[in-house]
């Protein structure tokens, strides 16, 4: 532990931090009571999974943090928790539309448009593809191989550090890193293309769900969780981030993001909390009352 060693200033931001960490705990474990407690069964575990995303990420960063040699477990935890979060989030708005029949009767002749980041954003040429269970059951799929390959890559990753094959800051061809994570990369995109096929396709009907903030929150989560990550890590793996003694550059690195994910992550629960916060067993919203009463009527 690094803890030792610190001085004043230092403990302070450690405490400080770590009142962080535990404040989301809090604010997460009463969210979920909530959740148990209001939602339907159907969507209860969805959403609560959802809920977990930033409070998970800033436990982990908070033990990576006090325990500097356990980083790359703690961030291999959170990496996979997250993958799974994608899926459930995807899945999430199928049920908010009503579960998958429903959404397939209410697009019944619908198109989804598929030129849609993060893969196919500027390829604004490709056809639009039919509504259909087909269509439904692979952008499922899209996602679900990610929830799945992810912690799998995750412990092939383990086994390779502990026989000593795998060193996370050997980006050379010959090493094993390298390839694993270009892999990881091809399968986040792959995974991330359906969920923005299926925002774009349900984002006027479940605006009275709060769809958008919804869908806000979980992309600031992914940016800062991978991409703000990966930009410290280069920096640090290329000497830009100077080393401290007794801390290298890479350790710094790993130091920074944890604390900027602890920060960060406190305020997305805090926000998720206002978000999904909503009496679910009042009436709901006289739009939403307006749609259901429609297809009744169909």
């Amino acid at each position: 532990s690094l803890s030792a060693g610190l001085d004043l200033p230092g403990r302070f931001l450690f405490a400080i931090l770590t009142l962080m960490t535990l404040i989301a705990s809090l604010v997460f474990i009463e969210e979920a009571v909530y959740i148990y407690r209001k939602v339907p069964s159907s969507k209860r575990s969805i959403i609560i999974w959802i809920n977990a995303a930033a409070p998970v990420i800033a436990t982990t960063s908070c033990i990576g943090m006090w325990i500097p040699r356990s980083t790359m477990f703690t961030d291999f935890t959170a990496a996979a928790f997250f993958a799974i979060v994608i899926h459930k989030f995807l899945m999430m708005m199928i049920k908010e539309c009503g579960g998958q029949k429903l959404l397939l009767r209410r697009f019944e002749n619908g198109h989804f448009k598929i030129s849609t980041g993060p893969c196919c954003c500027c390829c604004l040429c490709l056809p639009r593809v039919p509504i259909t269970r087909r269509t439904l059951f692979w952008l499922k799929l899209g996602t679900f191989q990610f929830a799945f390959l992810r912690p799998v890559l995750m412990f092939l990753s383990i086994v390779l550090w502990t026989n000593g094959s795998y060193t996370l800051y050997n980006l050379s061809p010959k090493g094993a890193a390298i390839w694993i994570n270009c892999f990881i990369g091809v399968l986040t995109i792959i995974a991330l293309w359906p969920v923005g096929i299926m925002f774009q396709q349900v984002r006027t009907l479940l605006i009275c769900k709060k769809i958008i903030p919804k869908f806000a929150l979980y992309q600031f989560i992914l940016i800062l969780n991978h991409l703000q990550a990966a930009i410290i890590n280069i920096l640090a793996s290329q000497r830009i981030i100077p080393c401290a003694p007794p801390l290298s550059s890479s350790a710094r690195g790993a130091y920074m993001t944890q604390q900027l994910l602890i920060m960060e992550m406190f305020l997305i629960t805090l926000l998720s909390r206002v978000v999904y916060r909503r009496r679910y067993d009042d009436l709901e919203p006289p739009e939403c009352l307006a749609e259901e009463a429609g297809d009744d009527k169909q």
